[in-house]
């Protein structure tokens, strides 16, 4: 299969099938973007990357390159082959939804990645923790949490290797009110590149736009 480039359009969600050996590159193109990321077992909705699992499987915060991230099953499901931007991937903040822009003024309709996520794997499921792409959310020495904008420069990347049959979800946030994806800037879309064993080099920065996406 060749390299693929696929874009995630501002304020809305794709999913791709990897299988095991498999590369994704997720790319920060125009900088500063937080990405909402899942990923779950083929064939099954229950099995899926959990952020406290791999909190204890690996004792830290914020996950790093040679990192093998798990299930909540305990199951391998990808490991960090690369990442050039600064390494601040929240691993604590659950996915804004509806009652969360609500709070903030912003109406119950607000586009938000919970329901981004319900429309392509279904609207009973629950939504697993994400794991934050570029977003930094740092913890202060008395354990209090902060916000600060994604210090992510445009193409900045991460890269992950797939140890088993997965799919990804990933949602560019359209949280505007909170700068955690920078000050005044509207959200920006992302893009994808579909790696297999010793397809190296960068991505172009004009791709595909050939996946089912959803969103507002």
């Amino acid at each position: 299969m060749p390299r693929r480039i696929r874009r995630n359009s501002p304020g809305r969600a794709t999913a791709v099938a990897l299988e095991a050996g498999e590369r994704l590159r997720i790319v920060n193109h125009l900088g500063q973007q937080v990405v909402d990321t899942w990923a779950h077992i083929q064939g099954d909705i229950h099995e899926c990357l959990s952020m406290e699992h791999c909190r204890d499987k690996l004792y830290k915060l914020f996950f790093e390159v040679g990192d093998v991230l798990i299930s909540n099953r305990r199951r391998p499901l990808f490991q960090i082959t690369a990442d050039t931007s600064p390494g601040r991937h929240d691993t604590l903040c659950a996915a804004c939804d509806a009652r969360s822009y609500a709070a903030l003024g912003l109406g119950d309709d607000h586009p938000n990645c919970s329901a981004n996520y319900r429309r392509l794997l279904g609207e009973a499921v629950t939504v697993p923790c994400p794991w934050n792409l570029f977003m930094d959310i740092p913890v202060d020495a008395d354990g209090r949490l902060s916000d600060r904008p994604s210090a992510a420069g445009p193409g900045d990347f991460v890269e992950l290797r797939a140890l088993t049959g997965l799919v990804v979800v990933c949602s560019p946030c359209p949280q505007e009110l909170i700068p955690i994806s920078g000050v005044g800037r509207p959200v920006r879309g992302v893009l994808w590149q579909r790696l297999q064993t010793g397809d190296e080099g960068s991505p172009a920065l004009h791709p595909t736009s050939d996946c089912k996406e959803v969103g507002a």
